[in-house]
């Protein structure tokens, strides 16, 4: 009988530890609460007739029964050290660039991970057995809060497959945003004292002597590094976080690797964009190298390692009320929602709109209008919202129900397959059209100075223009009846519009605001086809067969050259005399210095801008490219050129200054 018991607790047990990884680790759970909680409460039911079969590492002992009477010091048996930082990209830059130097050329890769904002802590197994929590403490020495760790759900008391005999795991305790909220709900119904931020609530908690409270907290814990092990089988850290994986513990998230300097810091501030997607709070990213044994050959300083650096940026945060949400409709038809706040001072800016996003951040931070809600700023992207105090919140305000409808043109709503946004498909949306005309304008685009942002809203509100063609239609005496518009701007502004029709193919294919077509991709589909004509001809296979154009940017390309108001668009740009080919290689091209060579442009020029300087590049028969390779001919080096000229220099590429490159040009017309 206790043999057959004894087989179904393991069998019981087993299945709460596989439902706690897909929870946790995978982000994939395969049941609801409902039934999870269910197979617990059996677990606990079956323990407790059985008390003589109870193991350490079974998943109902989480929790103690009785709180510790101390905290007690442990000496780590490798130090925590503590990590550089930067605020500036500037020396983001020289770190990484310091480090690849002092591994004498070799080549390097650096992994981004969330610097998560959190208690650092250090979790050793024994045999696979959870057996001791150490906090950071002053680096050679922490607090022992075992009895904390072990009540946290995503931290598995036996790890799973074949670890080493003995592995330490460091890594960050943390609290997401919406337990905090739930936390100070509780906290007011108590009448108990409410929490400014998750960092405070993790730093006091995991230091409580009864784990009863803790468990109650629902911490939670990001691996994010090793301490002491023996028998690592990872000779890099991308491969020892899926290592991690296999065993059951959870891994900082969204880590990505870069070859390259450039890639990796482009990263790292494209993600401070991306901050209103998680629901825990960063502080920075950690930029690491991967291989373990060029760490080695680092090494380390007093205070910190040699191959790893935070690069933090400033956050701030208020609080306010929100009045109101409204939509607004951008030129890809994406219906985004704003929030109208109280006006607030951040960061000695009074803020009075934030970002929501997207339909399913709404529902997901369950933002309201009247709602009390936390905004943040970090670095210069629009504030967004962190969380509703849903302690302030009274009554039951009603949800906020997303439009089904455009709010301009009123067209029926569509979600993208398999994404988060909700757009208006209708490509003659008044509110569309105001965003794509006043992209066209852009410097990037076709480059029409003076028609801005208001002179745009009378266009299209007075009915003058319905589409891109209708700009090449207006006249001086057309324009000088709009309000504040006089002879002289309107005649420069015919002259302007008059000139962009010479801008050539890449101008105009990036101006249509075709999706997923920018400035680059545009670039390249001008120099592959030559003309629009030719473009249009193109299958959806011969696009993506395009080095750098892949199959969804080929199907959206195509789906607008062959949609009925691309066709008609196209059209009457052409009709009205806009050039749609691309620049020709200047006679003689093919037998030019530049003729089949790779350039890079780098740093600030002062004859040419960026686009001018590669437009010439292609036009004599050369090849503008974003990064420095071995496969890399030239790099044109202005003013404060950054890793680009250090690659250059490491790889043995040649370096020109401006007049360098000027007297390689004028080789092929002499």
């Amino acid at each position: 009988m206790s043999h057959s018991i004894a087989d179904q607790l393991s069998k019981l047990r087993d299945e709460i530890r596989y439902h706690d990884r897909k929870y946790y680790v995978e982000a994939a759970p395969e049941i609801s609460d409902l039934e999870y909680d269910r197979r617990m409460d059996e677990l606990k039911r079956l323990e407790a007739e059985h008390p003589e079969l109870i193991t350490p590492d079974s998943p109902t002992q989480r929790v103690g029964e009785l709180p510790v009477s101390d905290l007690q010091r442990v000496t780590h048996r490798v130090p925590m050290l503590s990590i550089d930082n930067t605020y500036s990209v500037e020396e983001l830059r020289a770190f990484m660039q310091r480090t690849e130097k002092q591994l004498d050329g070799e080549a390097v890769e650096w992994v981004v991970e969330l610097k998560i904002d959190g208690v650092a802590a250090s979790i050793i197994y024994e045999n696979g057995l959870l057996v001791r929590a150490v906090t950071r403490g002053n680096g050679e020495v922490g607090d022992d809060v075992t009895h904390n760790i072990r009540t946290l759900g995503d931290v598995p008391l036996r790890l799973s497959g074949d670890p080493p005999a003995v592995l330490e795991v460091r890594g960050e305790v943390y609290m997401t945003n919406p337990d905090l909220v739930r936390l100070n709900e509780s906290q007011k119904a108590k009448g108990d004292a409410l929490y400014a931020n998750t960092r405070n609530v993790t730093a006091g908690t995991i230091r409580l002597l009864d784990p009863r409270v803790a468990a109650e907290r629902h911490l939670r814990f990001f691996t994010h590094g090793v301490g002491y092990c023996e028998g690592l089988r990872s000779s890099n850290y991308v491969d020892f976080l899926g290592e991690l994986r296999d065993y059951g513990l959870a891994p900082t998230p969204n880590v990505a690797k870069f070859s390259s300097i450039d890639e990796a810091i482009a990263h790292c501030e494209s993600w401070i964009e991306n901050l209103h997607e998680l629901d825990f709070e960063v502080d920075g990213l950690v930029l690491k190298v991967n291989d373990f044994g060029q760490r080695e050959r680092l090494g380390r300083t007093s205070k910190s390692p040699r191959w790893l650096v935070a690069y933090k940026f400033e956050k701030y945060e208020a609080v306010t009320k929100l009045l109101r949400i409204s939509v607004n409709v951008g030129k890809s038809g994406a219906v985004t929602p704003v929030a109208h706040l109280e006006p607030v001072e951040i960061a000695e800016t009074i803020v009075s709109r934030a970002s929501l996003h997207n339909a399913e951040e709404i529902e997901r931070k369950d933002v309201r209008e009247g709602d009390v809600v936390v905004v943040e700023k970090a670095g210069k992207i629009i504030p967004h919202i962190v969380r509703v105090e849903k302690h302030e919140r009274t009554g039951d305000p009603p949800k906020f129900h997303y439009p089904t409808v455009c709010p301009e043109c009123e067209t029926e709503l569509v979600k993208d397959e398999g994404g988060v946004y909700i757009r208006c498909p209708n490509p003659e949306c008044p509110a569309q059209l105001k965003e794509r005309l006043r992209y066209f304008a852009t410097r990037n685009a076709m480059d029409i100075e003076g028609l801005g942002d208001k002179l745009v809203d009378q266009l299209v509100n007075d009915g003058l223009v319905r589409g891109f063609a209708d700009i090449y239609r207006l006249d001086v005496d057309r324009l000088v009846k709009l309000e504040r518009v006089g002879k002289k701007s309107a005649e420069n502004l015919v002259e302007a519009i008059q000139a962009s029709k010479s801008r050539g193919l890449a101008r105009v294919l990036n101006a249509l605001s075709i999706r997923h077509v920018g400035n680059r991709v545009a670039s390249v589909l001008a120099s592959h086809f030559g003309s629009i004509e030719s473009l249009r001809g193109a299958t959806v296979e011969q696009l993506s067969e395009v080095n750098e154009i892949g199959p969804v940017i080929a199907q959206s390309v195509f789906d607008f050259l062959h949609h009925e108001y691309g066709v008609s668009t196209i059209d009457e740009l052409l009709a009205m005399g806009v050039e749609m080919e691309a620049p020709q290689a200047a006679a003689g091209a093919e037998s030019s210095a530049l003729a089949g060579k790779t350039f890079v442009v780098t740093g600030t020029l002062v004859k040419y801008t960026r686009d001018e300087i590669q437009e010439l590049i292609q036009r004599l028969g050369g090849r503008a490219s974003s990064s420095v390779s071995k496969n890399t001919d030239f790099v044109v080096a202005g003013e404060k050129a950054g890793s680009k000229l250090a690659k250059a220099e490491q790889l043995g590429v040649r370096v020109l200054t401006e007049d360098e490159f000027e007297q390689l040009v004028n080789e092929q017309s002499s």
